[in-house]
């Protein structure tokens, strides 16, 4: 007879909203089940994004799971900017309040939020893929493809946009808002020590290119290319001579390497409202894409998760509380998720090139230059963009 289990909340997906959604339940001691089509090799084997805004560090460490990011993450306080043959750097930590990011792959964060969890004792199945959910007034049954099948009285799918749960959401009940961006990028990893102990945006005719931390013998590498370019047409030997010119400035040297990953990114972002269906919650990629500039898809998906065990610690559906209730989770997450947003679409905006065939081209270029120029004459204007950059504070209580 297959195997049914019982628990408070099933989580689809161990990424970083998963997984930090079910370490926070679980030192709360509540009941939840953790589910994921891919094995422990597969999850720590995909390498993602590495910034981490003050709050998701807060977060991690008040899990008490933060003693490799500390001892193997980077601090990160501010950014080099490039443009037309002049440099500038900002300092965020000193406009914030000393507040800053660290740098730490992402690979890593799920690593340690999965560690952590099986080391308390939680119920994490990895692959082993949800194949079916039903959801019904009374609870949540997520059927497994092994035959297995939790059952719940909540369901939380972090488990990214194409899967099971995002495909479960009735369809006209969710609206989804969607931007196709007009740049596309090269990203690519190469085994050379980072030319700088900062992240670079760099702005040139030939297009963006970004110089990002990842450890110290491992650098990530941000190059704009035409839309519709294939990887294939973007040899090792390209990108190297691309990178040279565009980051180049005088008594500087780019420290080159193997280059170890080589991917086009999908330039899009998307917002699906409500987040909520239910007793079925919408986390991380299942609800929100944003582009990856700046750096913002991981902590909007720990930042989902801490707010949902905040959401779910205060309701008491035995007292009389109504599903209704529960709306407070997108209400709260959803200006977040929008600010971010916006963020990420100006820092694109303020760094790449235009097609020169477009009409306004000229005109949206000299705007570029003047939120340059504004970030380093203007302190206002740089303390707000520091803000957005390192992100809000974290959620007390």
């Amino acid at each position: 007879m297959p195997q049914e289990t019982t628990t408070r909340v099933v989580i689809v997906g161990a990424g970083p909203a998963g997984l930090a959604l079910g370490n926070l339940l679980h030192a709360r001691g509540e009941r939840c089940v953790v589910v994921d089509k891919f094995d422990r090799r597969q999850l720590l084997g995909r390498a993602r994004a590495g910034l981490l805004e003050y709050r998701t560090v807060a977060t991690i460490e008040r899990m008490g799971l933060a003693k490799r990011l500390f001892a193997e993450g980077h601090r990160h306080t501010g950014c080099e900017f490039r443009s037309a043959g002049q440099r500038s750097y900002t300092d965020f930590a000193e406009l914030y309040e000393g507040r800053s990011h660290h740098v730490y792959p992402q690979q890593e964060v799920v690593a340690d939020l999965l560690a952590g969890l099986v080391e308390a004792g939680g119920d994490v199945r990895l692959g082993v893929a949800a194949e079916r959910i039903v959801a019904g007034e009374d609870g949540v049954r997520v059927h497994l493809a092994d035959g297995s099948t939790v059952r719940g009285e909540f369901l939380a799918g972090a488990d990214g946009q194409h899967g099971v749960t995002r495909a479960s959401v009735p369809e006209g009940i969710a609206t989804e808002y969607e931007m196709r961006h007009e740049f596309q990028w090269l990203t690519l990893l190469a085994e050379a020590a980072p030319s700088a102990d900062w992240t670079i945006y760099a702005q040139h005719e030939r297009g963006f290119a970004g110089h990002l931390l990842r450890s110290d013998s491992v650098t990530r590498f941000h190059l704009q290319v035409p839309v519709g370019d294939a990887v294939e047409a973007w040899p090792d030997e390209r990108v190297w001579t691309e990178l040279r010119a565009r980051l180049a400035y005088p008594g500087w040297t780019l420290n080159e390497g193997p280059v170890i990953s080589k991917n086009m990114l999908d330039m899009r972002s998307r917002v699906v409202e409500p987040m909520r269906f239910g007793r079925v919650f919408l986390l991380g990629d299942a609800a929100h894409i944003i582009s990856p500039s700046g750096g913002k898809g991981m902590n909007l998906a720990v930042a989902d998760a801490v707010e949902l065990d905040r959401v779910l610690a205060g309701f008491d559906e035995a007292g009389g509380a109504d599903l209704s209730a529960l709306d407070r989770y997108s209400e709260r997450r959803l200006p977040d998720i929008w600010r971010a947003q916006e963020f990420s679409h100006a820092l694109l905006h303020m760094m790449h090139t235009y097609d020169s065939t477009t009409q306004d081209a000229a005109f949206r270029q000299r705007l570029q230059q003047s939120r340059l120029w504004q970030l380093t004459q203007s302190e206002a204007y740089a303390t707000s963009f520091a803000r957005s950059y390192i992100g809000p504070l974290p959620i007390i209580g």
